[in-house]
C-alpha cells in the first residue's frame, strides 16, 4: 500500500473568489513532508536550510526561489542554529488561465519537465525579485483599486523570472524533450478535469478523449493524488461551491448544480461529510458580517 505525507487541502481565502494568500514565515525546525492540490512558491529572505521536492534535495539560501507543482510532495529542513525566514505563496491553478479557460503560456510550468523546480536569483535578478514578492505582500495586504488584477498581473511576472532564470543555469533541460516520468500522462487528464469539473464528467468519457481506459485512468489519478477519481472530482466542484456559497446570493440548489452536481441532495449530504456543517451553515460562518 502507498503511503502518501500530509495532505493539506485549504489555507487562507482557498474557498474566496480569489485563492490566493501570501505571508512570511520563519521557520526553526523545517516543516513535514505534506503535498497539496494547490501551487506554492517560496522566496527564502534570509537564513539557510533546505528542501526535498520529489526527493530531490536542494540548498535554500537568501533569493533561493521554489515552485512547488500540485501533488509535488516535499519537506523543508532548517540548518542547525538557523532561523529558515521566507515568503510563502499559495494559490490556485486557475490563476495561471485566462478567463476562457486556457493558459496564457503559464500553464505550461506545471507540465512535467526536466527543469529544476528551484533557482537561486543573484545580483540585480534578486533585487527585481525581491521587488516583485515584497510589492505583492503590499497589494495583498492593502485595498487599492485593481487589487486582485495586480496581484495576478504580479504572480505572473514573479513565475516568469522564475523559469527564465532555471532555464539560463539548465540550457540542456529547457531545450530538452521532458524525460517520461511516472505520473507524466496523468497531468493533461488533471488539468481537463480542473477546467470541466462543472460539466458532466465520468471516466468513459475521459477514456474516449485521452485514449485510455476508464481503470488506468482511475488508477493514474490515484498514483498522483492520492485520491479516487470521484472524490477529486467532488473536491474539485466543493471548493468552487465554498467560494460561491461566501461570495455570492446563489441559493444552495443553484450553487449544487453551478458546480456540477446534478441533484442537490447528492451535494448537501457530500459537503456536509467533507466540511462538516450544511451548506447553508457554512455560508452564515463564512460570510462576512
Amino acid at each position: 500500500m502507498t503511503h502518501f505525507p500530509d495532505y493539506l487541502k485549504t489555507y487562507p481565502n482557498a474557498d474566496g473568489p480569489f485563492p490566493f494568500h501570501i505571508g512570511i514565515h520563519a521557520l526553526e525546525r523545517g516543516f513535514r513532508a505534506h503535498r497539496h492540490d494547490f501551487l506554492e512558491l517560496s522566496y527564502v529572505i534570509s537564513g539557510r536550510g533546505s528542501e526535498a521536492v520529489n526527493d530531490v534535495r536542494h540548498d535554500m539560501v537568501p533569493g533561493t526561489f521554489t515552485f512547488v507543482q500540485p501533488y509535488q510532495v516535499h519537506e523543508l529542513f532548517t540548518e542547525p542554529g538557523s532561523t529558515l525566514l521566507l515568503y510563502n505563496c499559495m494559490f490556485s491553478m486557475d490563476l495561471l488561465m485566462d478567463a476562457g479557460g486556457h493558459g496564457d503560456g503559464l500553464a505550461e510550468l506545471i507540465e512535467p519537465s526536466a527543469l529544476p523546480p528551484y533557482t537561486t536569483f543573484t545580483g540585480a535578478m534578486a533585487e527585481r525579485t525581491r521587488f516583485l514578492i515584497d510589492d505583492m505582500m503590499r497589494e495583498y495586504e492593502g485595498s487599492e483599486t485593481w487589487r486582485l488584477p495586480m496581484l495576478q498581473a504580479r504572480l505572473k511576472e514573479l513565475l516568469i523570472c522564475f523559469d527564465r532564470e532555471r532555464r539560463k543555469h539548465r540550457p540542456e533541460a529547457a531545450s530538452a524533450a521532458p524525460p517520461l516520468k511516472k505520473g507524466a500522462a496523468v497531468w493533461p487528464i488533471i488539468h481537463h478535469l480542473h477546467r470541466n469539473y462543472q460539466e458532466d464528467v465520468t471516466l468513459s468519457l475521459l477514456s474516449e478523449r485521452f485514449a485510455m481506459s476508464a481503470s488506468r485512468i482511475s488508477e493514474v489519478i490515484k498514483e498522483q493524488t492520492g485520491q479516487t477519481f470521484v472524490h477529486f472530482l467532488q473536491d474539485l466542484r466543493l471548493r468552487h461551491a465554498a467560494s460561491l456559497l461566501v461570495s455570492t446570493d446563489y441559493s444552495v440548489v443553484e450553487v449544487a448544480l453551478e458546480v456540477g452536481f446534478g441533484s442537490y441532495k447528492t451535494f448537501a449530504k457530500i459537503f456536509r461529510e467533507r466540511k462538516g456543517v450544511s451548506p447553508l451553515a457554512y455560508r452564515k460562518a463564512k460570510r462576512p458580517v
